[in-house]
């Protein structure tokens, strides 16, 4: 009997797919992640000898990589067919080191999206493992293992254990934590606007507004202005100066890559990044469409190229001509100039098939996945869409010195915004017919008082696009970035805007004040720019980590005297005495955030909760019984959410984490609870109907392993934060 041959990806999801592309000789199992780590309880890193990580099996991947070395020693092959990215090409080769011994016959396959014809050209022209990948990844995971497992301990020291540090997401809280003071520190400056309608001899009105005075630029700052300029333009005569006709085109946008999907499905969908990248996982490795169909409907999802294939441009096109018509095709197929350090080997995120359309699918899709399935189908087939056309029209008119402009846009094709609206405006629509010299009559002058807004808090799609903007992480961080911040409570999301908590504050001002080279934004993306020449292999990964720890070894040296002195500046004195020594109590932090303790501890242990509102933290939602917002406050037994109308509407309900109920059809909110004793936990808002609880705080990320729909955060003073399945008992890394 032939041998058959072993093909091994990452998870279940995938293994499921492509065992049905391929026959009876081929074998696909599933890794369930990474296979080797730096370990969980030291620092795994030989940093006197040329950074040489230690790696070991995590705990519960034993029996399934004896699994695997059972079935490739009984394999004619093994086929490494795992990601595309760095994380994947690092598991490829570790797969490669472990089976060496038992099968000499190991090669890597790779492809862009799981359908039949990709996973068959991928078999017939394997390649090897690219050892460049791998190096960049290694440097990646050992940078991040030395600022994580070297400054979290510090913070550990300075409030309290389970915090943590990382050499990147702590940038994205430092963004947020200075965009929130530019925001506390704006002071609105006023200014006016001079607005007319004014009536041509037809009765029909047109606004415009003032603009220019003597031909220049005419800026007003208060009323005093505004009044000599209504006296004069009231004496006017309201000439027609100019009229301008343009024909103007608009350009669709290329095909997603991760960033704009994240950013895009954010603010259309409302979805958050981790929830965004958990959908796209889930249209990537396969959906059951009936008929023992199962198929990847989209390409891999993270990537940072626009670049499409050239089937799949002319399977658009054939698309487009048969559903739209010749005059929605352009005459040359749709290019788009590639972003400077992406990495074009791999394609933009587009339907792995343009002709399922989203609503051939929809009834094999869950809500959510449809949504997202919709959005990538729709920008793939605008993006080779012929351009929307429109004409304009700006009007200039006299009126003595003063110079008054309207501008009026009207679509005359609509081409690609047939399909993916782009909120689309017209620009106060239409304008009515007028000719140079046409005088107008003035229906209303008015002079209208504005101020200047603060600069806006970033989303979660704003923050994405920063980042990137910046040069701050890669495809595959961008998500975990924002999410990491939140579920460490340094972030918290208020209407859809990210806002630092006081703890998130205080770590990142103790972070720039130690660190203030590592957390550099110039910094952290120059280090991206290393790792991708790694990549090129243009430079060595011990070199690149070599470069960054000399002067993180430096700083590490010199704050050790100075972490009692920060610990003390945070530890606020109040005028509450303590009940039983009288002395003035201080402000503390601890696990469940800030409290009141004595001083003289150990010698007085007395402590009591710190009862505080916190008025200016609005959440999501209203409330039931008025219709009021919601706002955050904290109590003696912890955080809740109350009306803001209080003290005339007395509701008050459990602060939400913002994750639903893992239970199955419950509909519920996970909540946050506290004990008579004062311990926190975690319970369902729909309780007592619904009986979900946990002492540890869960996430909304599904189990690798068992496929439990949460993970629970757990803290340990040896390692700081990990995360466990509930269910199987199995610890989980996130990449």
């Amino acid at each position: 009997m032939k041998k058959p041959t072993l093909v091994i990806v990452e998870s279940p999801a995938k293994a499921n797919t492509i065992k049905k592309f391929l026959g009876r000789n081929y074998k696909v199992v599933a890794s369930v992640g990474h296979v080797m780590d730096l370990p969980k309880n030291e620092l795994g890193v030989d940093i006197t000898n040329g950074f040489t990580p230690k790696y070991v099996i995590p705990k519960g991947k034993h029996k399934i990589l004896s699994q695997i070395k059972r079935d490739a020693k009984a394999a004619s092959e093994v086929l490494l067919a795992l990601d595309l990215d760095r994380e994947g090409e690092a598991i490829a080769w570790h797969l490669e080191q472990y089976l060496t011994k038992v099968q000499e016959n190991i090669k890597r396959i790779i492809f862009n999206e799981i359908t039949k014809s990709a996973i068959e050209e991928a078999v017939a022209s394997p390649t090897t493992v690219d050892m460049n990948k791998v190096d960049a990844q290694q440097a990646r995971r050992i940078l991040d293992r030395l600022v994580g497992y070297l400054i979290s301990p510090i913070l550990w020291q300075i409030f309290y254990y389970g915090l943590s540090a990382g050499r990147v997401q702590t940038v994205g809280l430092r963004l947020i934590a200075e965009r929130e003071e530019e925001v506390r520190a704006f002071r609105p400056e006023e200014y006016w606007t001079i607005d007319t309608v004014l009536l041509t001899k037809d009765g029909a009105e047109i606004a415009m507004k003032l603009a220019l005075k003597n031909g220049e630029k005419i800026s007003l700052k208060k009323q005093s202005e505004v009044e000599p300029i209504l006296e004069e333009l009231r004496g006017s005569r309201f000439i027609v100066d100019s009229v301008a006709k343009k024909e103007k085109k608009r350009n669709p946008q290329p095909p997603y890559i991760t960033s704009t999907l994240q950013r895009d499905a954010a603010y259309r969908l409302r979805f958050s990044a981790k929830k965004i990248m958990m959908l796209a996982q889930q249209l990537y490795e396969g959906i059951d469409l009936g008929n023992k169909e199962r198929v990847g409907l989209i390409t891999y999802m993270r990537t940072d190229s626009v670049r499409i294939s050239n089937h799949a441009q002319d399977s658009a096109r054939a698309y487009i001509e048969r559903a739209f018509g010749k005059e929605y095709l352009p005459a040359k197929p749709k290019t788009f100039r590639k972003r400077k350090e992406s990495q074009d080997a791999h394609e933009a995120i587009r339907p792995t098939d343009v002709e399922r359309n989203p609503d051939s699918v929809k009834k094999y899709l869950s809500r959510d996945q449809y949504a997202l399935y919709e959005l990538i189908w729709r920008r793939f087939v605008a993006s080779q869409m012929e351009s929307a056309r429109y004409d304009t029209t700006d009007v200039s008119v006299r009126a003595g010195t003063y110079t008054l402009k309207a501008s009026g846009r009207v679509l005359t094709f609509p081409g690609f915004l047939s399909v993916y609206d782009e909120s689309f405006q017209e620009n106060g629509g239409e304008l009515p017919p007028l000719s140079e010299g046409d005088e107008l009559t003035p229906k209303s002058i008015d002079g209208n008082q504005h101020f200047t807004e603060p600069p806006p808090r970033y989303t979660e799609a704003t923050l994405i696009k920063e980042l990137e903007e910046r040069g701050i992480g890669r495809p595959s961080t961008y998500a975990n970035i924002v999410s990491i911040i939140q579920d460490r409570e340094y972030v918290l999301k208020q209407d859809g805007k990210l806002m630092p908590t006081t703890l998130g504050k205080q770590v990142w001002l103790t972070l720039e004040g130690f660190f203030p080279e590592v957390f550099d934004m110039s910094f952290t993306a120059e280090m991206e720019k290393e790792l991708d020449k790694v990549e090129g292999g243009i430079d060595s990964w011990q070199d690149v980590v070599k470069d960054f720890y000399r002067p993180f070894k430096k700083s590490l040296d010199q704050i050790e005297g100075r972490k009692e002195r920060i610990k003390s500046s945070l530890q606020e004195e109040t005028d509450i005495s303590c009940e039983k020594c009288g002395r003035k109590l201080i402000k503390k932090w601890g696990r469940n955030g800030q409290f009141l303790a004595c001083p003289a501890y150990p010698e007085c242990k007395y402590s009591r909760p710190l009862e505080e509102e916190v008025p200016s933290v609005r959440l999501d939602g209203t409330c039931p019984k008025c219709g009021g917002s919601l706002v955050l406050k904290v109590g003696r037994f912890g955080r809740f959410a109350a009306c803001e109308r209080y003290p005339k509407c007395k509701h008050t309900e459990s602060y939400s984490i913002g994750m639903d109920c893992p239970s199955n059809g419950c509909g519920g909110r996970v909540v946050e609870k506290v004990t008579r004793r004062g311990k926190r936990f975690y319970g369902c808002s729909n309780y007592p109907k619904c009986s979900f609880a946990s002492w540890d705080k869960p996430t909304a990320n599904v189990c690798p392993h068992c496929q439990n729909p949460y993970l629970v955060e757990k803290t340990s003073k040896k390692r700081g934060m990990y995360y466990k399945c509930p269910e199987c008992k199995k610890e989980v890394t996130l990449d």
